[in-house]
């Protein structure tokens, strides 16, 4: 998916789409539309298939765009990067998104059933941990995606879980403030923590995501082509090890992380995550499983950039769709080895 010439809603781009299936069983994209401005909307776009592989898109419209105050700025705007989560004990699609407000990126929810209506949730609004010694609502996050289905909580009982990546360089908002650590951690590269939500809050409230609570860091960048910071992709898959996480990891230099035009490469791995405890990496790729390669890929609005962000399995295969250099979106086949 390219952007289309003379649309006012893509003239910066197509990317970071999320997925999804209407009730007739038809995949769909959500892509992430930016208009002029670096606004951002989320998008409906039905998938087409040559040969059973994805190979472009029919428009649906527009399904969320920055309509509420806080996803507004005096100067910037956007509803960015969905990812959705079918998750069948609530009979909902669970979307997070970021809202790009008045004190920057912040993470957001909404439900839907069908995939074209859509009911905002709110901001996250993460519990007060002490142990942390810092609010986690300080801070821009991102990349925030949840679970299929209820796993262990901390205490053992079933729970909804989330993984998002808190940015702890405050120095953006406020000249001079810089890091802010919480308790315990001592590396300041942006990494995936989870939160959790007591199942049978969740079920009795569906607005109960918005509240998570039980915050630990489940990764940190361990290798080169990761050695900036990381962050979760599409919605974990269970496999036979544990939980498949796609993620992406970020190489080279950032002067400033809201700035578009970044020295840096994006690249995809994986991580397994343990089935009975999703804060424990049990394995990760050292090696990327996919880096920048195609002209596509190379040359955008920040060049060199794969950034996964949904996957669907199609007739026995598992495709990810993903984000290149911020201007298009892509398509790759999954395979296992070994």
């Amino acid at each position: 998916m390219s952007p289309e010439p003379g649309v006012p809603d893509e003239a910066e781009g197509v990317l970071n789409p999320a997925s999804g299936r209407t009730p007739d069983g038809t995949l769909h994209l959500l892509p992430r539309l930016v208009a002029e401005g670096n606004v951002s909307r989320v998008g409906l776009a039905q998938v087409l298939f040559e040969d059973g592989v994805p190979s472009g898109v029919e428009r649906r419209g527009v399904v969320l765009a920055p309509d509420e105050g806080w996803e507004r700025g005096k100067n910037n705007a956007g509803v960015e990067d969905p990812r959705i989560t079918w998750v069948p004990s609530l009979g909902q699609y669970v979307m997070s998104y970021v809202a790009y407000g008045p004190l920057g990126p912040k993470p957001a929810l909404a439900v839907s059933g069908n995939l074209t209506e859509w009911r905002r949730l709110g901001p996250v609004q993460f519990a007060y941990q002490p142990d942390l010694d810092t609010d986690l609502n300080l801070f821009p996050n991102k990349d925030v995606v949840h679970f299929p289905e209820p796993v262990p909580g901390p205490d053992g009982e079933p729970a909804y879980a989330m993984l998002h990546r808190p940015m702890w360089d405050l120095g953006w908002f406020r000249p001079g403030e810089g890091v802010h650590l919480p308790a315990g951690v001592t590396d300041e590269r942006p990494g995936i923590w989870i939160s959790y939500v007591p199942a049978a809050e969740v079920e009795k409230d569906i607005t109960a995501l918005v509240r998570p609570r039980d915050h630990r860091l489940v990764a940190l960048s361990e290798h080169p082509w990761e050695s900036l910071k990381i962050g979760a992709g599409p919605a974990p898959i269970r496999v036979e090890e544990g939980w498949l996480m796609i993620h992406h990891g970020v190489s080279g230099h950032i002067e400033d992380p809201f700035a578009q035009n970044q020295k840096v490469s994006y690249a995809a791995g994986a991580m397994i995550l343990d089935l009975a405890d999703p804060s424990k990496v049990l394995a990760r790729s050292s090696e990327p499983l996919m880096k920048p390669e195609t002209e596509e890929e190379l040359s955008g609005t920040v060049p060199n950039v794969v950034f996964p962000t949904a996957i669907e399995e199609i007739d026995g295969e598992l495709f990810v769709f993903y984000g290149m250099a911020d201007a298009h979106i892509g398509v790759a086949r999954l395979e296992r080895t070994g």
